[in-house]
């Protein structure tokens, strides 16, 4: 009899369980109903939620792309002005150099000058020293060999300048004869 219950129709449907599934499948069914309109309205929040963050996400995003590049179009003029702010130094620089280069040749060209007219001043009194000494000397020497005073000014200018014109002739033909030789 085993053999016989185990040859049971499997699909015949069980009247209790199908009563029982088909409440189940109703109640089930009216819950959704019911419930569909706010599940529905939930969805549809929750994807507006989502799509308005996502939005939001764009803009912000566009938004700080430009933000960024104002930053870098800021700080590409702040290179070219220190760039040029760099240039305008060094001309500044070289300008300065060059005026000081100038101003010390201008310096140095006076100080030369200055130099210059103070050897001739003292080359000057100098010859003019020699000269009066020369002629004491010279005088004291034709009064030795004169034998007679040359105590008149204007006969002693005479002699004296008698006898340095002699002797610068005598040097200047020395100095002819030392070039042609």
């Amino acid at each position: 009899m085993i053999g016989l219950a185990a040859e049971e129709n499997i699909l015949r449907i069980h009247v209790d369980e199908f009563v029982f599934g088909s409440i189940a499948f109703l109640i089930i069914l009216a819950v959704v109903y019911k419930m569909w309109p706010k599940l529905s309205s939930a969805l549809d929040e929750r994807a507006n939620q989502i799509e308005g963050g996502i939005e939001r996400a764009k803009k912000a995003e566009a938004e700080a792309e430009e933000i960024r590049q104002q930053y870098r179009e800021k700080l590409d003029e702040a290179h070219r002005q220190y760039a040029a702010e760099l240039e305008k130094a060094k001309e500044q620089r070289a300008a300065i150099i060059a005026e000081a280069r100038d101003e010390a040749q201008v310096e140095a060209r006076r100080i030369v000058d200055a130099a210059h007219a103070q050897i001739e001043a003292d080359r000057q009194q100098a010859i003019a020293q020699l000269r009066a000494e020369i002629g004491t000397l010279s005088t004291d020497l034709a009064e030795r060999i004169v034998g007679e005073s040359l105590a008149d000014g204007a006969l002693q200018s005479r002699v004296i300048d008698r006898f340095l014109d002699e002797l610068e002739q005598g040097e200047s033909t020395t100095s002819s004869q030392a070039e042609v030789r």
